[in-house]
């Protein structure tokens, strides 16, 4: 005779094999499911971007209608095909992204591709300059805000993030150029590096875009010098942007932290406040701020376009803007759609390391 016996129920935290198992096997799932979403989402904005751009008509004429004689500008819109029906078109240029084919500038006559990966790779090192600013701001502001709850710090710090993300990157960006380049003269007004920089990054054996990287693969110093004197005022610029966000996003979640059961286990043993949040409230702090990192990343995306227009640094953002003055929409769309992958591409890497090291993520 079999005696049944309740088995109580695992410990919250416990993972045996059969649910490793499943864990493993729904996280497969999740990162599957995830990266099919790429696709209808950038489907989507590729749609909108197309049709939004044809409603005031093909863009040879919005690019040349007044520079050139009726006929010869019928003579080109029949040559590259907008005189066709828009649907047929649409999925035209569908087929054309499919196979890498983003067409060519209409100003410039460029193909578009060559102009995303020449420009493309100067947004890049800005956001990554500006991402390391929100960064070493962000976190450990939010830190010291957490551990000084309610006291004078803590009220100065709340009102700097809040100014941080409140205040338009170009003004921000305005207010740094008249201080320290004009007032004081410590760093450069605009531009990514000097000439002299930008000719011996543009000589070298397969260059990467990124100067501060190219400079450090040739080993010359004096132009690494001089691209980070370039690079200081627009990463501040545009890093102090995020760098409210993750301040306040820190803050919150360490205060939160600060008052769960094992904290608190630790202060009664004699543990030190600052031991206690900078060694077991400040990982899980980090959290929401990978989580929102995706949109952050949007956000930057963005305060770049302002930012490389304040500073005159030359990439998408800067591009973007002449091309929108010159009407030339082919570029246009191309900035954009590479821009909407990038976004889709980082919001799935996101939720992708969410997933692995946040347990309430639920896949």
């Amino acid at each position: 005779m079999t005696t049944l016996v309740d088995v109580p129920d695992a410990e919250p935290g416990v993972v045996t094999p059969k649910s490793k198992s499943r864990s493993g096997g729904g996280l497969g799932r999740y990162i599957v499911v995830r990266f099919f979403l790429i696709i209808p989402t950038v489907f989507i904005l590729v749609t909108l971007v197309f049709f939004l751009m044809r409603v005031i008509g093909d863009p040879i004429t919005a690019a040349q209608g007044g520079r050139l004689p009726p006929d010869v500008l019928a003579q080109r819109i029949h040559e590259a095909g907008y005189d066709r029906p828009v649907l047929v078109q649409y999925f035209e240029y569908l087929g054309q992204l499919i196979t890498g084919n983003f067409g060519t500038t209409i100003t410039d006559r460029r193909p578009v591709v060559e102009v995303l990966f020449t420009f493309g790779a100067a947004t890049l090192e800005l956001s990554i300059n500006a991402l390391v600013v929100a960064l070493a701001v962000g976190i450990p502001f939010g830190l010291i805000a957490a551990q000084h709850r309610d006291k004078a710090s803590d009220a100065v710090l709340r009102l700097f993030a809040i100014l941080c993300y409140a205040t338009p990157v170009f003004f921000s960006g305005l207010l740094l150029k008249l201080t320290f380049s004009v007032w004081l003269g410590w760093f450069p007004v605009a531009g990514r590096a000097s000439t002299r920089t930008e000719l011996a990054m543009s000589n070298l054996a397969a260059p990467s875009g990124i100067y501060w990287l190219d400079a450090i693969r040739s080993g010359n110093f004096t132009a690494l010098g001089d691209i980070v004197s370039h690079a200081v005022l627009p990463a501040i610029a545009l890093g102090l942007l995020t760098a409210g966000v993750f301040l306040r996003l820190v803050r919150t979640n360490v205060i939160g932290t600060l008052g769960k059961d094992y904290v608190e286990a630790g202060r009664s043993r004699g543990v030190s406040e600052y031991r206690l949040v900078t060694k077991h409230a400040y990982k899980p702090a980090l959290i929401p701020i990978i989580t929102v990192m995706g949109l952050q990343i949007a956000l930057m995306l963005g305060g770049a376009i302002l930012t490389e227009t304040t500073f005159e640094w030359k990439g998408l953002g800067y591009q973007l803007v002449q091309y929108l003055n010159a009407r030339d929409f082919v570029a246009v769309q191309g900035i954009v759609v590479l821009l909407a992958v990038i976004v889709a591409v980082t919001n799935f890497i996101v939720d992708i390391i969410a997933a692995l090291i946040d347990p309430r993520v639920r896949y």
